[in-house]
């Protein structure tokens, strides 16, 4: 069973192919488009809170990216582009651009070059939880979990939850007991199911990019998200995106970390990313 079913049965389901993969798609919902582009890790059902949450007013499309179980794809090694290739071969299979997109942390990265690469597809590029380039602690911690597995060496289940919650989620929500209670149970799972190579793939694609002088010919909107208990993505490496981008915006939200908008943030982020579509749509 998909896990949109317990959301809502009018989520549509199917693959399509690219160049260089065969993509599971989500789509649901009726109006103009947005595309959700997920985080390195993570299913089309990471963006199932935005994409219910919009439906009534936009048709929201996600999707499995390479490195994901629901999509079979060229042999890596990927780029940055690779995936901004697949998502704008999508949009131009199942959307009416230009369209909105919206991606978070790997998908922040895809969200930047498929505007780059791509702006006649783009009216309006939103990426949270990003970077222009990835530096100092993140891309030492990055290169660390690469290193670990590419020495073969495999996180036992019951230290996966701990270890990746503490860089997901701020303190305040890891200390309430009922979000802890589910976020121990989904991480654990999620990451125990993790094949080692798929995410060396997908983060070295990560540690590769650099867009930071493609930023500044972009003619396409970006509106940057940063939060502001971001371990993984702190505000200020956020911040160099919108600074470089020549249409940029910066937005930080108080108290959430760089997976909150999928845990105990959603409603904040949905009224950010509200008020930046009605703004875009004046």
């Amino acid at each position: 069973m998909s896990a949109f079913d317990a959301f809502d049965p009018a989520v549509r389901e199917f693959r399509i192919k690219t160049a260089g993969a065969r993509m599971r798609v989500a789509q649901v919902g009726q109006g103009p488009d947005i595309v959700w582009v997920p985080g390195g890790d993570s299913p089309a059902e990471a963006w199932r809170g935005q994409m219910m949450h919009f439906a009534g007013q936009y048709r929201s499309t996600s999707y499995d990216p390479r490195g994901v179980d629901g999509t079979q794809s060229a042999p890596p090694p990927w780029q940055i582009a690779d995936f901004a290739r697949d998502c704008a071969e999508l949009i131009e299979q199942v959307c009416q651009p230009p369209v909105v997109v919206a991606g978070l942390s790997m998908g922040g990265l895809i969200t930047q070059q498929v505007a780059i690469d791509y702006p006649h597809l783009v009216r309006l590029a939103i990426p949270m939880g990003t970077a222009a380039y990835i530096d100092g602690f993140t891309r030492d911690w990055m290169q660390a979990e690469i290193d670990l597995r590419r020495d073969g060496i495999t996180l036992p289940d019951y230290f996966l939850a701990p270890h990746y919650a503490a860089y997901a989620l701020p303190a305040k929500s890891l200390g309430d007991p009922a979000v802890w209670a589910k976020v121990k149970e989904a991480y654990t799972t999620r990451f125990a199911e993790r094949k080692p190579q798929d995410l060396i793939d997908q983060w070295q694609a990560c540690l590769d990019f650099d867009c930071r002088e493609a930023l500044r010919d972009c003619p396409v909107p970006l509106h940057t998200i940063a939060f502001s208990e971001d371990v993984q993505t702190p505000p200020s490496m956020v911040k160099v995106v919108a600074d470089c981008a020549a249409r940029g915006h910066f937005h930080e939200l108080a108290g959430l970390g760089h997976v909150s908008v999928a845990r105990h943030g959603a409603d904040a982020v949905n009224q950010k990313l509200a008020e930046i579509l009605a703004q875009s749509n004046q």
